[in-house]
């Protein structure tokens, strides 16, 4: 994977959120997610949560027009975030997170509002510069427990449910994340970052003291991973924690465990859970020693929740990834998500269940040709509640324990998150035209209705494209998905440039979702027309699909590129295929990069963000080696006829197509030098070409400052080359 997905955590016993760490691109589901907030900043946010820093000294983030106007990416960045949200014990109301933007310092806020999920306005329980974030509900459901940064480390804090007497919980050394409170209210659980062969937290925090203060800025390493996404790794891993809620010291459930829990980069609280009875903790860890940047192996580990007994795993059997686990809501049944295929992350996450504690393990719906994301127990525990990308959308799926059967019950957007409240269901819902609020629908299924309207004003004489997804004949003829956007100002009998987006992943897919760095209505907003393929390789069309670009990164993809853009100047008159521009990041920027010497006549120009420019220096640089090794079939040094095959590197004497080159110096997945490369190669060659270098981002663009930078670098990019004729 170049680029995993980011999904929001939600409550552990009866949801797990669909697989963080899994295939996506630059059309990474649900955004990395909604319910996850790229203004945090650095991946490691995500298990250790910093003070709100200070305000920068810059001008302020402009503010959208005034009045109609085509949606722009000042629109973008203005929009008001959805994070995560909590159904109350008895169904009657949900608290979720919104994340408004500080337009004077380009940062986002984290206040929990409130709303009974028959309807009605909301309400604000928190409203400080702090972050609240994480609310989870107290069994009798009077109070809220939940992260603040309020009092300069992010710690759990408890209020009630009325927002009122809110009081710090925890007030340790080091920064906590991932809560999850016990079902029976006695304990939380958390997560922290320490020395694995610290006794006890003082041990780290006098070691990150100690090296804070020491002017020498060397480390030296015995083993790889040395660096991972965007951060050179200092021997702490994230460890699981948990303390009574009345006090006490913190309890790590995974010590002596050379993992972290959550896995990292983008794991959350979903990959632990409480047993209903609160007596026993199960979660995931990837526990392999110096294999790790290798191995995909994760397994599930149960241990009790007071830090007694004995830890044992519960999948040692299975070499492939075992995550997400969740209880029935009696206690009786465990279920998860599972791999089959050791060392391939796209691969089917099939569901599993087991009695527990000791009973045997089957898949459920095994014949279901999709990949399961979160999973939701009803409260009866006959049925499970699963989302899974679907023909480009993510969709909400009802799964029978009893008969495998599977009931498509909302299948247009993309859905996040479903929590059953009473007799109906809490989601998050997005799509191409509308970014991410709290829907509701009948538990037995129905039509579904909007809770909240985070961005009603915002959007509120906004103009947008109106999208398609239409299929054509692409590789061996088989069917590829796709979708087209109208631009904003569409006129009947206009014909309109074009912007021709490319997925990463590669195992991705741009479906029908609102998202914060590819946006299809930016460009419809600027007066171009927007075509989008899934090609092969895509996830959602079945295991099959996804596998065949295993191997192939320049046949088949490449093909359906080809046949998907002439189908789309045949069909939509509206589109001028003789001003076309393609635009790509991660795999798509290795698609852009193969293009510019396989495809090289038929765009006016490329825009290449973060793409693969050479697969064996590649190997060599990335940190997850477990992907290259599935993808090119083996370490370079074993095969490198399999690296050499589809390798842009050498098709540069084929190079002419002017290029614009993005890249994040944080960048550790394509580092920074493959960006270079191309930069190099097109230079050289005499091929019109820019760089744009972001010494502060990493694989994504996560700051609003440099957003808004990114598009009008691309737009001018695009303007330049494709408002004028050629030449």
């Amino acid at each position: 994977m170049l680029v995993p997905l980011g999904v929001a955590p939600a409550a552990c016993t009866q949801e797990s959120p669909a697989p963080r760490s899994v295939k996506g691109a630059e059309a990474d589901g649900p955004e990395a997610a909604e319910g996850s907030d790229p203004a945090k900043g650095p991946s490691t946010a995500s298990t250790t949560p910093l003070a709100e820093p200070a305000p920068p000294d810059h001008d302020p983030i402009p503010t959208p027009p005034d009045g109609p106007h085509p949606f722009g990416a000042r629109d973008l960045v203005a929009m008001e975030r959805l994070g995560e949200h909590a159904v109350s014990p008895d169904g009657s109301r949900v608290v979720y997170v919104r994340r408004p933007l500080d337009h004077a310092t380009g940062k986002r806020r984290s206040n929990l509002w409130i709303i009974p999920t028959t309807g009605g306005p909301g309400r604000a329980l928190t409203d400080g510069e702090a972050r609240d974030d994480s609310p989870r509900w107290s069994p009798d459901g009077r109070q809220l427990y939940f992260l603040s940064s309020r009092s300069g480390s992010t710690q759990v804090w408890r209020m009630e449910a009325d927002g009122s007497a809110p009081a710090q919980v925890t007030d340790l050394p080091l920064p906590v994340a991932n809560l999850q409170l016990s079902p029976t209210g006695d304990r939380i659980a958390f997560t922290m970052d320490v020395f694995v062969d610290c006794e006890d937290l003082a041990c780290t925090k006098a070691r990150l003291d100690a090296a804070e203060r020491d002017p020498s800025t060397g480390h030296a390493y015995d083993q790889m991973f040395v660096r991972h996404w965007d951060t050179w790794k200092d021997g702490r891993r994230s460890h699981l924690f948990t303390m009574a809620v009345d006090g006490g010291d913190p309890i790590d459930l995974s010590q002596g465990q050379d993992a972290d829990v959550p896995s990292r980069p983008f794991g959350g609280p979903e990959e632990y859970c409480f047993s209903p009875d609160g007596t026993t903790i199960v979660y995931t860890a990837r526990d392999v020693g110096h294999a790790e940047p290798w191995s995909t192996n994760f397994d599930l580990f149960a241990v009790a929740s007071d830090g007694s007994g004995v830890r044992r795993p519960l999948t040692a059997d299975n070499p492939a990834w075992d995550t997400h686990p969740v209880f029935s809501p009696d206690g009786k049944t465990l279920a998860w998500t599972a791999m089959e295929r050791p060392g391939f992350e796209a691969d089917r996450f099939r569901i599993k269940v087991r009695s527990w504690p000791e009973g045997g393990t089957r898949t459920v719906a095994d014949s279901w040709d999709r990949s399961a994301g979160s999973l939701a127990f009803t409260p009866d525990g006959s049925t499970l509640l699963v989302t899974a990308q679907h023909l480009g959308q993510v969709a909400l799926f009802r799964v029978s324990l009893a008969d495998d059967a599977v009931t498509e019950l909302l299948g247009e957007g993309s859905i996040a998150s479903p929590q059953v409240a009473g007799d109906r269901i809490v989601l998050s819902r997005n799509d191409l035209r509308r970014p991410a609020d709290l829907w509701t629908m009948p538990l037995a299924g129905g039509e579904a209705t909007m809770l909240t309207e985070l961005n009603a004003e915002r959007l509120a004489g906004v103009a947008m494209g109106e999208p398609e997804q239409w299929s054509f004949p692409g590789w061996n003829d088989e069917t590829v998905y796709a979708y087209a956007v109208k631009p904003a100002d569409y006129e009947e009998g206009k014909r309109y440039p074009l912007a021709f987006l490319i997925h990463g992943g590669p195992q991705g897919s741009f479906g029908n979702k609102f998202h914060y760095r590819w946006n299809p209505q930016t460009y419809a907003g600027a007066g171009y027309a927007v075509v989008m393929i899934d090609f092969h390789g895509s996830t959602g069309y079945g295991q099959a699909f996804t596998d065949s670009i295993s191997g192939d990164w320049g046949g088949k993809p490449l093909e359906d590129l080809q046949e998907g853009l002439d189908a789309a100047v045949d069909r939509f008159a509206w589109i001028d295929g003789d001003r076309a521009c393609a635009l790509g990041a991660s795999y798509g920027g290795y698609m852009i990069n193969w293009i510019a010497g396989n495809w090289p006549d038929r765009f006016r120009c490329l825009i290449n963000h973060d793409g693969v420019f050479d697969l064996r220096a590649m190997y060599y640089s990335t940190e997850e080696l477990w992907f290259p090794e599935w993808e090119q079939g083996g370490p370079q040094f074993d095969n490198p006829d399999g690296y050499e095959k589809d390798n842009p590197v050498r098709f540069v004497d084929q190079w002419k197509t002017p290029m614009l080159v993005i890249q994040g110096a944080l960048d550790y997945r394509v580092p920074e030098t493959q960006g270079l490369g191309a930069f190099t190669a097109l230079q050289r060659r005499g091929v019109p070409s820019r760089y744009l270098n972001f010494p502060d981002e990493n694989h994504w663009v996560l700051s609003t400052a440099n957003s808004l930078q990114w598009h009008d670098e691309v737009e001018q990019w695009l303007d330049r080359w494709l408002r004028s004729a050629p030449g």
